[in-house]
């Protein structure tokens, strides 16, 4: 199946909403913080971060705007377009949704004012249509292609799908393992907070809560996990998206710890915090691993069957099928026999293999042939 090109204007002119509207926050919280530094402080969690006014956005906004801004170029180019408009819709809608009940709460009351607030609300409103809007049109605009020469989507390769499922499940399920410990620590009054959004939880006007995050993250991580061992085509684009959010996450975990020295007094940390470091390192790896074996490009997807390449990059197989009375219109070639000529096993006339030539005396009949699966 590959996308229309209706649909894969349709899905580059969503994406490019997406990244506008993302990419205006950004700017907006470049100008309150005064400096472009204190932002990305903020952003990494520095404790010392201070910026004039709180930021609206954190680190999975920048995450957002890349991931915006490629699915434009891969709905007009690449044969996975379907699935990385559906991968872009679900991802944003499953970020955004909190806004709805987080934006209008009176907790926001004191850090944002009422303009800037309405904005994000009108903001939220339109990211979760045009997420709606990406989905349907990744999923409607498919159809079969007209010819052999159009570009399928591909499927993760065998060594890429195991790296995947390897990295990601591991890291889903550490994420998984620092929420049991949130829910058995954490005070029963502020654990709501961590998923919902609170007073005693704050976060950014746009971003949804931490423990939303981390859970969605988690949860898109051990399904990009499953279904790259499995070869789906979705992998591709949804495990780029997820290792990108793995990769910031590690690498500014990474530098806060590098920040407050945590690297260099490591054996003096609790056990906790030496497990936050080590996670921050196992996050960045996944991430990097992710994105090193799902961008290289895959095996065409023929109806669910994997078109594999040969040499000079030609398909080994016969996309318009094969019939022997083809083969006998066209002679031989690619690796098959003359028409009459003995099948695979069968010795070749005057061939030798220890016997005499067909025909003659005292000739023994061919060998059989070996049974399957010797």
């Amino acid at each position: 199946m590959i996308l229309t090109r209706g649909a894969r204007v349709t899905g580059a002119v969503l994406s490019a909403v997406l990244a506008l509207m993302v990419a205006g926050w950004i700017v907006r919280d470049v100008r309150a913080a005064g400096d472009p530094l204190d932002l990305l402080r903020y952003w990494a969690g520095y404790m010392d971060a201070r910026p004039e006014e709180p930021p609206a956005t954190l680190q999975t906004d920048a995450v957002l705007l890349v991931v915006h801004v490629c699915a434009i170029f891969a709905a007009l180019r690449s044969s996975v377009a379907a699935s990385t408009l559906v991968v872009t819709g679900l991802v944003t809608c499953v970020l955004r949704l909190p806004g709805i009940w987080t934006i209008g709460a009176s907790w926001t009351d004191d850090r944002y004012g009422d303009e800037l607030r309405t904005r994000a609300l009108v903001g939220t409103f339109v990211a979760l249509a045009a997420g709606l809007a990406l989905i349907v049109t990744g999923a409607a605009g498919r159809r079969q292609p007209a010819d052999s020469y159009a570009r399928l989507p591909t499927r993760p390769g065998q060594g890429a799908g195991v790296t995947t499922f390897l990295v990601f499940g591991a890291s889903g399920a550490v994420m998984i393992a620092w929420e049991v410990r949130q829910f058995l620590t954490l005070p029963s009054a502020l654990y709501p907070d961590w998923f919902t959004g609170g007073r005693l939880v704050p976060t950014g006007l746009t971003a949804a809560p931490p423990g939303w995050s981390s859970l969605a993250l988690a949860a898109l991580s051990l399904v990009v996990a499953w279904t790259a061992l499995l070869r789906a085509v979705h992998a591709r684009p949804l495990g780029m998206i997820v290792a990108g959010f793995l990769l910031v996450s590690g690498a500014t975990g990474i530098a806060r710890a590098f920040h407050h020295r945590m690297t260099e007094r490591f054996g003096d940390l609790v056990a906790e915090q030496q497990l936050i470091v080590l996670t921050s390192f196992l996050f960045a790896f996944a991430g990097a691993a992710g994105l090193l074996a799902l961008a290289r490009r895959g095996f065409e997807d023929a109806n669910g069957r994997d078109r594999g390449y040969g040499g000079y990059g030609y398909p080994q197989t016969d996309a318009q099928g094969y019939s022997p009375s083809q083969a006998d219109a066209r002679g031989p070639g690619y690796g098959h026999p003359p028409s009459g000529s003995p099948g695979p096993g069968y010795p070749q006339p005057g061939a030798g293999y220890g016997h005499p030539p067909s025909g003659g005396a005292g000739s023994p009949p061919p060998p059989a042939s070996p049974p399957p699966g010797w």
